[in-house]
């Protein structure tokens, strides 16, 4: 069974969010494989244990994307390639999910593809469906349990409304949620033989892929304005002495 990963490296969860001549700064935060990802990784290799086969991991990125791609080999994942393009240094989910779809194409002989329920630095959630109409294959979202059986694979969806099961023939795409399992922590000798693989970085041109159109439109951001506050303590000898000077000093302020 062969099972691609579809990854995606982004600013640490823990970032401050800035605006910086009208666009979204990260300022220094390192950049980390996106943790929904990393449960896209999990549920892939989870059926590579079950069926046998192999894992490979994609991502669009520059190169500092190896290290996400890096991290993803250190859980157990057998190959992985970075389409990276100066093209592609602006791109939404339909521009995403094309060039994913490219790329997945080259692989070829995938019978399953995972991603994660969104990524954290925009949360759309949107890219996993797309890629699955520009490939033509089935899309099972929301997965939280995922089984193989022959040609096909069934899934039980996590929604809001509870559980539901559902199947479709292979080759799919799936997305997971955190219900698939938690993400298995790299082993000292995955993380070795990570730091010293080689990862092929693939162009447009590689995957027989035209620039997406730059669609994207960006709204100007600048930082709210910082607000001066101030904080008053009121004391008082019982609780019924600190209420009448509080209801004094709404009454004062106007607020009643």
């Amino acid at each position: 069974m062969k099972i691609i990963a579809c990854i995606k490296q982004v600013p640490d969860s823990e970032a401050k969010v800035t605006a910086a001549d009208g666009k979204v700064s990260w300022g220094d935060a390192p950049l980390v494989i996106n943790p929904f990802d990393e449960y896209a990784v999990e549920g892939a290799l989870q059926q590579k244990e079950a069926s046998g086969g192999t894992v490979t991991v994609l991502c669009v990125g520059p190169e500092s994307a190896k290290d996400a791609l890096k991290h993803a080999l250190a859980m157990g994942a057998d190959e992985a390639v970075l389409i990276s393009d100066a093209a592609l240094a602006e791109l939404d989910t339909v521009g995403a999910a094309r060039v994913l779809a490219a790329a997945i194409n080259k692989v070829g002989g995938a019978d399953m593809v995972v991603f994660g329920r969104q990524t954290l630095d925009n949360g759309a959630g949107l890219t996993p469906a797309q890629t699955a109409r520009v490939l033509g294959w089935p899309m099972l979202g929301l997965a939280g349990q995922i089984k193989v059986d022959g040609g096909s694979v069934t899934v039980e969806r996590v929604i809001e409304e509870g559980r539901q099961t559902v199947s479709a023939k292979l080759p799919a795409v799936l997305s997971v949620v955190q219900s698939i399992g938690e993400p298995r922590y790299p082993s000292f000798m995955g993380i070795r033989k990570a730091s010293k693989a080689t990862i092929p970085v693939w162009s447009l041109a590689d995957i027989n892929a035209a620039a997406p159109a730059a669609i994207i439109t960006r709204t100007e951001l600048m930082n709210p304005p910082a607000r001066e506050t101030t904080v008053e303590m009121i004391a008082g000898e019982t609780p019924a002495e600190i209420a009448e000077k509080l209801a004094d000093k709404i009454l004062a302020e106007k607020v009643l």
